[in-house]
């Protein structure tokens, strides 16, 4: 097989059907997601062992081979000659390689073809903060920030430094010069790039995701100096996030770091890709915009209050989970059933439907 020129074939499927993964894994055929559903490729052959390595093997360098093999799991970026960009991760499964593919797009669309809230817009033209972008796997976080990094880019002239493992969207310089870091790569590891970003003349962060507290740490501290930071967290809503973010610490520093997070948070934007009536997806969305009530929560260890806030919040802008689902099933977008499903609080979804 020309393992080359078949990968290039499924790519040209991807993009045909609008899917957002392509999985590999030996034992069963290449396999789609679209619309948040998995589809195999009917017509293409069962994969080997011998397949699944080889199309890695394409897929990534010498270097990140031998990472491979002794980590045995490995993420990384691939772009095709015709531009079309994959993150990938590769792992092994019942000791065999199994790769998981995400589409980058390459244009980076903006807030508003995303379906997001224009309040989006007032982060990204902060001049210092620490913004968050959380959800699960697939919830669009990645996108949502370089829309939003995209509009500094386009409106100011600033340092953009991005730490990413791997990059993603590639960023084509307007009034903003943009440095994009790829750990393992272009840097050793998060931590490292992040201490040598306070001595980059830095305006703007993106932190590709937030690891360990190191990471969490000067992350905060550069929101703290005068910096517009950005990140992610695989988490499911504010309150959680806040306290995934604590309890990373040790006990003797989580008083410190509360303090820091509670006057240095701007927001946190928690996002889900709703199965739409009329195909494909819709972003549902809480929004937990710091203030005086909210920064006295955090630093009293009361972060179980905060849903109440953000649900009381509207006037200041804050979005509460169960609203945005229900104005989707008021515009009818989505159904009753997908908003319950994607509740993480239903009783209270009941009141507004």
């Amino acid at each position: 097989m020309d393992y080359a020129h078949t990968l290039k074939t499924y790519f040209t499927a991807i993009t045909h059907e609008n899917a957002s993964d392509l999985h590999f894994a030996a034992g069963v055929r290449p396999t789609m997601r679209v619309s948040s559903l998995l589809v195999a490729m009917a017509k293409e052959p069962i994969l080997t062992p011998e397949d699944t390595l080889s199309f890695l093997k394409v897929m990534i360098s010498k270097e990140q081979l031998e990472r491979f093999n002794t980590l045995q799991e490995l993420d990384f970026a691939y772009e095709t000659l015709e531009g079309t960009r994959f993150r990938g991760n590769a792992f092994y499964q019942r000791g065999t390689v199994a790769i998981a593919l995400r589409l980058i797009q390459k244009q980076i669309r903006t807030i508003a073809e995303l379906n997001m809230p224009d309040v989006l817009l007032s982060f990204a033209r902060r001049n210092q903060g620490f913004f968050l972008v959380v959800g699960p796997t697939g919830s669009g976080k990645s996108t949502t920030l370089a829309a939003m990094v995209d509009l500094i880019n386009t409106e100011r002239a600033e340092h953009i430094v991005t730490i990413e493992d791997p990059v993603e969207y590639i960023f084509e310089p307007k009034q903003s010069v943009i440095n994009q870091r790829e750990v393992h790569i272009d840097t050793k590891d998060f931590a490292s790039a992040l201490q040598s970003a306070f001595r980059e003349d830095i305006d703007v962060l993106l932190v590709g995701e937030m690891r360990g507290p190191e990471t969490m740490a000067a992350a905060v501290t550069a929101a703290e100096t005068g910096h517009l930071v950005f990140s992610t967290l695989h988490t499911n809503n504010a309150a959680q996030t806040i306290d995934r973010i604590i309890d990373t610490f040790p006990g003797p520093q989580q008083d410190q770091i509360r303090l820091q997070l509670s006057s240095s948070l701007a927001g946190i934007f928690s996002q889900r890709l709703v199965p739409r009536i009329s195909g494909g997806l819709i972003p549902a969305y809480e929004l937990l915009i710091n203030n005086t009530a909210v920064a006295n929560l955090i630093r009293e260890k009361r972060t179980h209050e905060i849903d109440t806030v953000i649900e009381t919040g509207s006037t200041e802008g804050m979005v509460d989970m169960n609203r945005s689902l229900a104005e989707l099933v008021a515009r009818g977008e989505i159904t009753t059933e997908t908003a319950y499903q994607y509740s993480i609080n239903p009783n209270m979804l009941n009141r507004l439907l």
